[in-house]
Order: C-alpha cells, then structure tokens, then sequence
C-alpha cells in the first residue's frame, strides 16, 4: 500500500539522508530533485545527495513544474522522492511568479499526495523558527513555504521533524483499506 512522509528540519539536520533510507527497500523510484547547481557550494552539495542514492534510482531535475512532472512519473514508479519544497518555492519566487499560483499547485500536490497512487517521500525546510527576515522578499519566502509545509504535511501519513539528525515523529496515520486516513495519537492544530 502506498504511504508517504513529509520531513522537515533546519539546514543540515538530516532530511534528504532520512527520506532517502525510509524508502531504499524501494525498487522503482524516481528522485526529483528541485535544486539547480548555480554556484559550486550548491554542486558540490548535489553531487554528495548523488554519491547516498541508491544507484538504481532515477533521478530528474525539475525546478518549477514539479506537480505535472510528478503525475507523469506516478504510474511508473513505486516510489517518488521530492527534494525539496524550500528550493522549489524558492525557484519560483526568483522566476516571479506569484504567491497564489505556488499555493495553487501545492493544493495539487497536496491532492496527488492524497490519491495514493505511489509512495511519496517530500522534504522541506522548516523555516518558522530561525531569524526573522530583514527583507520583504525574505519574509514573503518564509510565510509562503510556511504555508506549503502546512498543506503537504496534512496530506502526508507521517510528519518526521530532523533535529541533529534525529527524526522526530510528529504525525503518524495508518491508510485504511479505503483510502482514508486513521490517527494514531497524532496531535495537530486546528
């Protein structure tokens, strides 16, 4: 049956190497990677998010169009991992596209989560809980994602915080057989 995680945390605390192992028992998997190499710091870091991939795994970069991309994977592969929402929300602030436009297609992938079609595995930046941004833009970029988290995180059977590389369990729902959700002592706010 498929499933799927949400997994949040600050910069270096873990995400891509958890999301990466919860599903590396997976056959058929595809990795979508949101990142773009626009300095070598951010190459250097792809290539090392490369190097802890299983070798079979597919990987497709795409910075923008991530739901359209993700719906035409899905028949083909028991799994998807999406790495991750902090860039691709960024990329698509630095494109210019507006606020509803990136709400709009998290609603979607939100819905394409829900459909449990495949199993999905997307990370995310938590970013409410550092600095407060000096700028506009930079606030605007932490509101927005904080938003996207919160719609993806609802449509996820498991919520998984990173802290120095610890995972912490903050939703688990086990799928019904038909296709509902059942809490299992999860805790959410209204």
């Amino acid at each position: 049956m498929a499933s799927s995680v949400f997994v949040l945390g600050g910069a270096r605390s873990g995400k891509s190497r958890f999301a990466v192992s919860d599903l590396a028992r997976s056959r058929r998997v595809a990795f979508v990677a949101t990142a773009r190499a626009g300095d070598g710091d951010m190459a250097r870091r792809i290539a090392r998010h490369q190097a802890e991939r299983p070798r079979h795994w597919k990987t497709i970069e795409e910075p923008y169009d991530l739901v359209r991309r993700l719906a035409e994977l899905e028949e083909g592969y028991d799994a998807l991992v999406v790495d991750c929402l902090t860039l691709w929300v960024s990329n698509r602030l630095l494109r210019g596209d507006a606020d509803d436009p990136i709400l709009d297609e998290a609603d979607a992938l939100a819905k394409l989560i829900g459909r449990r079609a495949t199993s999905f595995a997307v990370v995310s930046n938590e970013v409410g809980q550092g600095v407060h941004p000096e700028t506009a833009m930079g606030l605007r970029f932490r509101d927005l994602l904080g938003i996207v988290n919160q719609k993806v995180a609802a449509a996820c059977d498991r919520v998984v915080l990173m802290v120095a590389g610890v995972p912490l369990t903050l939703k688990s729902v086990a799928p019904s057989p038909s296709g509902s959700t059942r809490s299992d002592d999860a805790r959410q706010a209204p």
